[in-house]
């Protein structure tokens, strides 16, 4: 089974933890410093909150497609590649307090998008992927109206 993930930065934890544990009837399936995610049935949903300011309005940190092996990453992989869209592929990563394979892709607004399998539970949250560069980080000219493609992260620029 595959499910679609939404990654929500928000700017109160708990109260969004309350919010949607009422909203799914479900309560959290992982509960960490700063995280929390749901692992809802109906709708198939992996719904993920990530600490963000206090006060600031709630906004997407990034989308997903949870798989169940590394073989599906992988016919992700090729199948995007095919498609002419830029990929990045990440193996034995840690995120989320998880260990993961995954391939990222951009949309055409730069919003990042993965593909992903949990290949294990870890006790820490891991980095955030260059991957999920912000277009406020991602791509942006220097000083001469220029892009330097070779100074962003990897996958950051089409």
């Amino acid at each position: 089974m595959s499910r679609v993930q939404l990654a929500l930065r928000v700017g109160d934890l708990r109260a969004s933890i309350d919010f949607y544990s009422k909203l799914f009837g479900v309560e959290p399936a992982k509960l960490r410093a700063g995280y929390a995610n749901f692992a809802i049935a109906e709708p198939p949903l992996k719904l993920v909150l990530l600490e963000g300011e206090p006060g600031q309005a709630t906004a997407l940190d990034h989308l997903g497609v949870e798989v169940e092996t590394t073989d599906q990453v992988n016919a992700a992989t090729q199948r995007l590649t095919g498609e002419g869209l830029d990929t990045l592929t990440e193996d034995d990563t840690t995120c989320c307090y998880a260990v993961q394979d995954k391939v990222w892709v951009h949309g055409p607004g730069q919003e990042p998008w993965e593909v992903y399998t949990v290949k294990a539970d870890s006790a820490t949250y891991g980095s955030d992927s260059a991957a999920l560069a912000t277009p406020a980080t991602c791509c942006q000219p220097d000083t001469t109206g220029e892009v330097d493609k070779s100074a962003q992260p990897e996958g950051c620029c089409p």
